[in-house]
């Protein structure tokens, strides 16, 4: 047996302290979760590669702080240099569905009312997901009000390459699909439950979500507002992941939105958390702060059904003008707060996601079956 040497006990010092370092968003270790995927120390360096679970690019720098202040300086090791990357995986779908071969993760955007801000909350963290690192589509569920092709700068009718299926159109970094781009923009769908509810099936399936062998790590579906046979036919039928809700801090709307939240409770879809928009108002002219609808309502509708917050966005002029141009807040400024504030909810929504079950169905052995040895 070959004796440790010191840079191997380094090593193992290195990954001992690195186990007690919790990430910000998960609170689990990178060591014991697997996502440490290289160690080793030679001539004073330790090299660290770790593969976070959910996207958070923004934060690789602050994340390579903690690992350097746990290893640095310890017994054989002078510097420490950290490679970070992302390796989002598929998670269970609600009752064992099979999953969407074009798309690991996918998460829907509820509200049970209209007008909270839903679609362009949807939107703007499919793109920040995008900005954070990962591959991400959008689905316009809404038959009825279909937005997303206004709000994503798509127009005209998407590619069918063998007549089957259909090429959803790729703006600003993201696959979009919506019965929006299908039929005449200005027309209305009048159709009943059912039709409805099969538009919605054959977009998601049809689709040629991802690219061939890389699947979309996310696919974000803007459901339609409400609690009704539309939404619960959609919530059954697709493989949901998982779904997050969004409301106004006004008390109707938290009504509403706390039923949305209970739909996805009795079809086993768990919720990551809820999204306040429209929380406060800050004047242009003078900067004065005001709660119009209300104050700490999604705070208050978070803690009572135990899912966390995800974050509250402002009553803004300008998300309203960039998502009515086709460039959402993500785009036309990515560097502003209100971005920051996509961005920091982006990272809370891959985070919790990263935390549910595992998908494992792609890994179940094979079954062979053999016809049984015929005796001489």
């Amino acid at each position: 047996m070959n004796a440790a040497t010191p840079a191997s006990i380094a090593a193992q010092h290195a990954q001992s302290a690195l186990s007690g370092v919790l990430d910000p968003l998960t609170g689990k270790d990178w060591v014991s979760t697997r996502q440490l995927k290289h160690l080793s120390v030679a001539n004073g360096v330790a090299q660290v590669d770790i593969a976070l679970g959910y996207p958070a690019r923004s934060q690789w720098p602050a994340y390579t702080a903690l690992v350097q202040a746990a290893l640095q300086g310890l017994d054989g090791i002078e510097r420490v240099e950290v490679n970070w990357s992302t390796q989002v995986v598929a998670h269970q779908a609600m009752r064992g569905q099979a999953l969407l071969p074009g798309a690991k993760n996918i998460v829907a955007v509820a509200s049970g009312k209209g007008g909270v801000g839903k679609s362009t909350t949807a939107v703007n963290l499919a793109l920040a997901l995008a900005a954070e690192g990962a591959t991400v589509g959008m689905l316009d569920a809404d038959i009825y009000g279909p937005s997303q092709p206004m709000m994503m700068g798509v127009s005209g009718k998407p590619d069918s390459p063998d007549g089957k299926t259909i090429t959803p159109p790729v703006n600003h970094g993201l696959q979009m699909m919506s019965i929006g781009l299908l039929i005449d923009g200005e027309a209305p769908a009048i159709w009943r439950g059912p039709m409805a509810t099969q538009a919605f099936d054959q977009m998601l399936r049809l689709s040629n979500w991802g690219a061939p062998g890389a699947p979309l790590d996310y696919l974000i579906v803007d459901l339609p507002p409400g609690t009704g046979d539309v939404h619960l036919s959609i919530s059954q039928r697709a493989p949901l992941t998982a779904a997050i809700i969004v409301t106004t801090p006004q008390d109707i709307a938290l009504l509403d939105a706390k039923k949305g939240l209970q739909m996805f409770e009795k079809v086993s879809v768990p919720v990551l958390g809820i999204v306040e928009n429209m929380a406060t108002y800050h004047c242009p002219n003078c900067g004065h702060e005001a709660h119009i609808f209300g104050q700490h309502g999604g705070e208050r509708l978070a803690e009572a059904c135990g899912v966390p917050l995800l974050g509250s966005m402002p009553l803004d002029l300008g998300i309203r003008e960039q998502a009515d141009s086709g460039r959402p807040t993500l785009v036309a400024a990515p560097d502003s707060k209100v971005a920051g504030l996509y961005r920091e909810m982006a990272r809370k929504l891959g985070a919790g996601l990263a935390l549910l079950p595992k998908d494992h169905s792609g890994k179940m052995p094979g079954v062979s079956v053999q016809p049984k040895p015929q005796a001489d």
